[in-house]
């Protein structure tokens, strides 16, 4: 953890990709917005600096205080990055004569320096920028160009400041990850010690320090993240750890039990509460999805309490916030951000609830979840678990909620779900479930004219839920599943999949 990398964001769709590269080298590195007062550059043995929405030649454009960093640590600017550091420090950018967006080849590399080390003239490199670089200052020094972009990248003479215009994270840059390798690692000095055996030992010891003999109550959900959550924390403290498993009522079909059973064999200290009637009385009635979220939310902390009050002294919960959900809640510009969803597990408790809150997970990613349960021993078929969200089968039924429609759609799911058990499509797919649609159809069924539900399936592939693509399942797997739910599920005479990519649609439909 002493040699770390700090990433200064400034909008970037792509800054998580930027740690997550980072991450992959097996260095700890944190995104911060630009302008945060929230770190200390003395924490940091380099820093990175993204790109951005914004141009360097507009009035908002963002600029980020230096003066720590600059000349005194390793720095890498990427596509603004580099942009900025030209600039505001003498250099000329101006508007690119033509469309710089896709994929370029280098065509010329300076191969005396580190930066390029093991790449070769020819590799492709990813731009994104209407903006370029026209004229460096007197003391850069250009080391790379493509047939378009003359000033590709550069250092400055007599620091460790290296700039690129292209992006070095993204899949389309062939040799983004080896370049990284070479700024973190032959120019930067960094150690590759960020290991989920290193994080399992750190955050124990960190939380035992933290917590005390103090108790903590947790929500488990039954999937990776609490799950994992749970596991470092009876390592830290054991018996001191208490798990609350809410039922709302909107789980898949049988999975309160086999969540409960699930966790028998491993030793969690795990009660099980059936609030299902609770839940959707509260949401009788009710269609609108953001409001449908807020009313589980508040329920679930109502029950939660409630619950919690039956623990003597419980001074902390828990939470499994991972890192993604800590880079959504926070605007890199510092602005207000538009919510696409509500994240039901970052913006604090409400004042009722008297416990401070500790969250082991809240730096890394869902994948880095699963290797430090993999580390820690977690079953790998729990490890494998799809998300599910918090809201449960209430944001998969569009419109209001009742009884009958999450018996409708657990059924049909369970045969969705089972069945690409079956085929072995599962671990191909990172998350699948079904949709109840709001609309009733005319079907066949018997020489009968019937008039019933339309369901939609749904199955992404992905690494951490930012973008997604679906999933291009055998037909005969999806006319034999079609098949299954018409027949077997009362109340259903039509199924479509959903062939949506994200962006522009999001994973769930609300």
């Amino acid at each position: 953890m002493q040699h770390k990398v700090l990433i200064l964001d400034f909008g970037s769709q792509f800054t998580q990709l930027i740690a997550r590269r980072v991450r992959e080298l097996n260095i700890y590195c944190e995104i911060h917005p630009f302008n945060s007062k929230k770190f200390n550059v003395s924490d940091f043995k380099a820093v990175i600096l993204s790109g951005s929405p914004h141009s360097v030649r507009s009035e908002n454009a963002p600029q980020p205080n230096l003066s720590e960093i600059k000349g005194k640590l390793p720095l890498l600017g990427v596509c603004y990055g580099a942009q900025y550091l030209a600039h505001f420090y003498d250099g000329e950018v101006g508007a690119s004569n033509t469309r710089e967006y896709g994929r370029a080849n280098l065509s010329f590399i300076d191969s005396t320096e580190l930066l390029f080390e093991g790449i070769g003239e020819g590799s492709q490199v990813w731009m994104s920028h209407s903006d370029t670089i026209l004229e460096l200052p007197s003391n850069y020094k250009k080391i790379a160009s493509t047939h378009d972009v003359d000033n590709a990248a550069y250092k400055i003479e007599g620091e460790n400041t290296y700039a690129i215009q292209f992006h070095p994270e993204v899949y389309h840059s062939t040799d983004g990850t080896k370049l990284l390798e070479n700024f973190l690692i032959k120019i930067a000095g960094l150690n590759q010690d960020w290991t989920p055996d290193s994080f399992v030992d750190t955050t124990v010891q960190s939380l035992k320090d933290k917590i005390g003999n103090d108790k903590v109550v947790l929500g488990l959900s039954g999937g990776v993240d609490s799950t994992v959550a749970a596991v470092l924390l009876d390592k830290a403290i054991g018996e001191n750890l208490h798990c609350i498993f809410v039922n709302n009522g909107l789980l898949r079909k049988d999975e309160f039990q086999s969540v409960l059973d699930q966790y028998e064999g491993m030793g969690l200290n795990v009660k099980g509460v059936d609030a299902s009637a609770r839940f959707l009385s509260e949401l009788k009635g009710e269609s609108d999805p953001e409001k449908k979220r807020k009313i589980i939310g508040r329920v679930f902390i109502e029950v939660f309490d409630d619950e919690s009050h039956k623990i003597k002294d419980v001074k902390w919960l828990a939470q499994g916030t991972i890192y993604p959900d800590v880079i959504e809640s926070v605007s890199a510009t510092g602005g207000p951000s538009a919510t696409i969803k509500s994240h039901h597990n970052v913006g604090g408790l409400p004042d009722f609830m008297k416990l401070k809150v500790v969250e082991p997970l809240r730096m890394i990613f869902k994948d880095e979840v699963r290797r430090v349960g993999k580390s820690m021993g977690i079953d790998a078929e729990l490890l494998g678990r799809h998300p599910f969200p918090g809201p449960g089968l209430a944001i998969r039924i569009l419109g209001d909620i009742t009884e009958e429609k999450v018996r409708i759609l657990q059924e049909v799911d369970a045969i969705f779900i089972n069945g690409l058990k079956k085929w072995d499509l599962y671990n191909d797919v990172w998350q699948a479930g079904a949709m109840l649609l709001p609309v009733n159809s005319v079907g066949v069924m018997g020489d009968e004219r019937t008039y019933e539900k339309c369901v939609a399936l749904r199955a992404v592939e992905s690494v951490d839920g930012m973008t997604a693509d679906w999933v291009n399942l055998p037909y005969k797997f999806l006319q034999e599943t079609s098949n299954k739910i018409i027949n077997n599920v009362k109340g259903v005479n039509r199924v479509v999949y959903d062939i949506s990519s994200k962006p522009p649609a999001t994973i769930e439909w609300e």
